[in-house]
């Protein structure tokens, strides 16, 4: 057994694990500090992944800063960042990174920076979660990543 592992980086981003069918499983916003998200991917691999002889695939989305970010920010974002890749490589859990318009426009929602887009189109897919913004982006990261590995989307 597969599970999906969606990431959607930033303050106001989250986590989404899905299985072999697209079933929503777990979801969290994202955590406040390094060790909270180290310590939720470790539980994620333990309770879903390598202890019940399954793998989980991640998916993270590819994160730059932009003009628009002050000096103070675009530093706070890039840690940010690094901290998601170096917890996922400490919980074990393998991943690739994409790009967002290429999974938004895989799933048909590109967003152009519009929250809502992405939010109606994961309660689309997903209608049995209570979507919030922090979750959205981060379930259909996940619903891409099971996508790729198992009917052969493009690849990241």
């Amino acid at each position: 057994m597969t599970y999906y592992l969606g990431v959607d980086p930033g303050k106001s981003g989250g986590f989404a694990l899905l299985d072999s069918v697209g079933q929503v499983l777990h979801t969290t916003k994202m955590l406040d500090t390094e060790a909270e998200i180290v310590e939720w991917l470790v539980e994620i691999q333990h309770r879903w992944g390598s202890y019940q002889g399954a793998r989980i695939s991640g998916m993270l989305e590819r994160a730059a800063s932009s003009p628009q970010m002050g000096v103070r920010s675009a530093f706070t974002f890039g840690r940010n960042y690094g901290t998601l890749r170096t917890a996922l490589t400490a919980a074990l859990i393998p991943f690739d990174t994409v790009h967002p318009s290429k999974w938004q426009r895989a799933l048909g929602c590109l967003s152009r920076g519009d929250k809502n887009v992405t939010k109606r189109r994961a309660a689309e897919l997903f209608p049995s979660v209570t979507m919030t913004h922090a979750i959205a982006d981060a379930c259909l990261i996940a619903e891409y990543c099971r996508r790729v590995h198992t009917i052969g989307a493009s690849a990241p």
